[in-house]
């Protein structure tokens, strides 16, 4: 039986390349919160379910410039970073880290800080219509543990790294874990801690495995935490070459690039999500699709700190696995509208070029661009297979994951797909009208 029913129009991924558009469909969710059935208005039961609904009050009838839309899935975010989102990006990199964002992230040693910080950012991600989020938290297991549950409060499905931090010659005194001993120690606590929050809420949570980055570890930590990723069977998390810095550190240091390392040290699963990839060569690409690792674009931080546009039409060419990041704070804006978008265009710098004063021919790299499409099922489709969710599509046995978006009035007649590059190009906070997670509303405008 029907718990909720909603009649609109909705678009959904039905592969990388093609979209899918339903008018005036009923979408029925039952009490777990999963797509139980989806039905056309030519449907012989269509209008009896309609009307059923509507006796029951069981009916969320989208209006006329209202539409339906699978709940994104950010795939790269530091939550810690969210009071510095839009600081000092003209920095570089490690400037950035350790001037600006060390110093915020060990004030999470705070507890009350970091509730405030967390309640703010949880509710902020639903509000800008994502549904899930893989997360890095700090070093400290309390502050950890509070974003878990600020999570589960609102109804934000939730994947919570404890990070480690423990290399002394990258890391400052102030924010380290003191030995690899303890950061491995706290880990392991904080796992625990974890997987016994998830038995009491119907909520997703999980902790992952948070190396922050190569740079940041020593030999020890990285290898202990691949031991606890295979022996809990849990996700990872970190970044891979994600700057010209961060890739030749890893040369300097192992002779190889950190693709290699990564895998040297048996985090490179088909549970890890590595971030940005920018200088990911044709090899490192190879071993990273070889391991079933997805790549978390992050075109906005990109910009700023990749020293280079992820080729993503090559990697998905290649069959590399991709998904979508916001990587609050690189990139300025949690909304994955606004990363769709510079996916979009950063794809089109890349086949153009940026230099005027080179050739035309030899400017840019051909057949790079991404369509809208693609980028819409990178926020969706692409984040769901990477944590491995079903979830990410409106079809039935998925997860009832949904934000309503309020589209904006046009003077001329549209088609469906002219409507839904309009949606992803102009669609603001204030134009999501409400978000849902596993069939429950956790999001609202009144």
């Amino acid at each position: 039986m029907e718990n909720l029913v909603i009649c609109g129009t909705y678009y959904t991924s039905k592969d990388i390349d093609e979209l899918e558009v339903h008018k005036d469909n009923l979408i029925c969710i039952d009490h777990s919160g999963t797509i139980s059935r989806t039905l056309s208005p030519d449907d012989k039961e269509y209008l009896a379910l309609l009307n059923e609904a509507r006796e029951k009050d069981r009916l969320i009838k989208l209006q006329a410039n209202q539409y339906l839309l699978p709940g994104f899935i950010d795939l790269h975010v530091h939550a810690p970073q969210w009071p510095q989102a839009g600081l000092a990006l003209d920095l570089p990199l490690a400037d950035w880290l350790n001037h600006y964002t060390f110093p915020l992230e060990a004030r999470f040693t705070d507890k009350g800080y970091a509730r405030r910080v967390y309640h703010d950012f949880i509710h902020e991600l639903l509000s800008q219509g994502t549904t899930t989020a893989l997360m890095f938290g700090t070093i400290h297991n309390d502050a950890n543990l509070e974003l878990a549950r600020q999570a589960v409060n609102y109804g934000l499905r939730a994947f919570v790294g404890q990070v480690v931090m423990d290399n002394p010659d990258q890391t400052p005194t102030y924010y380290r874990n003191q030995t690899s001993a303890a950061a491995l120690r706290d880990t392991e606590k904080f796992i625990q801690e974890i997987l016994e929050l998830r038995k009491n809420t119907s909520v997703t949570v999980m902790p992952v495995i948070t190396p922050r980055f190569v740079p940041s570890c020593t030999d020890k930590a990285l290898l202990g935490l691949g031991q606890l990723a295979h022996q809990y069977d849990l996700p990872i998390q970190s970044h891979l070459s994600e700057s010209n810095w961060e890739h030749e550190y890893a040369i300097k240091r192992f002779g190889m690039h950190d693709t290699a390392v990564m895998d040297w040290f048996h985090l490179l699963t088909d549970k890890s999500v590595m971030a940005h990839g920018t200088q990911l060569t044709t090899a490192d690409l190879t071993t990273v699709r070889q391991r079933g690792t997805t790549i978390a674009h992050c075109p906005l931080s990109n910009i700023y700190f990749g020293n280079g546009v992820l080729p993503t039409k090559k990697l998905l060419r290649l069959g590399n696995r991709v998904g979508l990041g916001s990587d609050i704070s690189g990139g300025y804006s949690p909304s994955l509208y606004h990363n769709i978008r510079q996916a979009v265009k950063s794809s089109q710098m890349l086949t153009d070029g940026v230099d005027s004063s080179q050739p035309v021919e030899q400017r840019g790299v051909a057949g790079s661009r991404i369509t809208m499409a693609n980028a819409f099922y990178l926020a969706t489709v692409g984040g769901a297979k990477a944590l491995h969710l079903k979830t990410g599509q409106i079809v039935p046995g998925f997860q009832a994951d949904f934000q309503i978006v309020n589209g904006h009035q046009s003077l001329m007649e549209l088609s469906s797909v002219d409507i839904f590059q309009r949606l992803m190009y102009q669609t603001e906070q204030q134009d999501i009208q409400s978000v849902y997670v596993a069939g429950k509303r956790v999001y609202g405008r009144d």
